[in-house]
């Protein structure tokens, strides 16, 4: 029996469906972004968020440099509403670590898919009273019960930033 014939035919199919596939339109690309993201606690999973805005000019130019990358000053961002806003908690002494004042991550209560989430944040600013008592808390119930117990003041300085979470306990963007 003769191959040769068979052989040639599935050749010239191959060689076909390669030259028709090359002049199908492609499907098309959707553009990505690269953005740094920084590592944070919600509901005690690791979690990872963005920054992208800042009501205040010195936190938003203190982002750009940590991040190396662009967090833009808008004022009005100052002026949402308290409705329209989630806390995080953002530590000033304690547990060294990446969080942007040099301690621990920040700590989000309201991670996505649970009730008032938001990716606009109120900075609270947590301060042991005792750094040398200072652990790593990992939810907004730590930091509560921290604070019901005398071991942190938190105050809010009242700027508001935008940050979006990207990855966290059952989800990515």
């Amino acid at each position: 029996m003769n191959i040769v014939k068979p052989v040639c035919i599935v050749i010239a199919a191959l060689a076909a469906v390669t030259i028709l596939s090359a002049c199908a339109p492609q499907a098309a690309q959707i553009p990505t972004a690269a953005l740094p993201a920084g590592k944070a606690w919600a509901e005690g999973k690791e979690i990872y968020f963005v920054h992208t805005e800042a009501s205040d000019a010195g936190i938003a130019e203190k982002l750009t440099n940590m991040m190396k990358s662009p967090v833009f000053h808008v004022p009005s961002l100052a002026k949402t509403p308290a409705d329209s806003l989630a806390p995080v908690y953002v530590f000033e002494n304690g547990v060294a670590g990446k969080g942007p004042l040099g301690f621990q991550g920040d700590v989000f209560p309201n991670p996505p898919g649970t009730a008032g989430y938001t990716p606009l944040r109120s900075i609270h600013l947590v301060k042991w009273a005792d750094p040398t008592k200072a652990r790593e808390l990992k939810s907004a119930a730590d930091v509560l019960a921290a604070q019901k117990a005398n071991e942190v003041t938190i105050i809010q300085p009242g700027v508001v930033v935008n940050m979006p979470f990207v990855v966290w306990d059952g989800g990515k963007r």
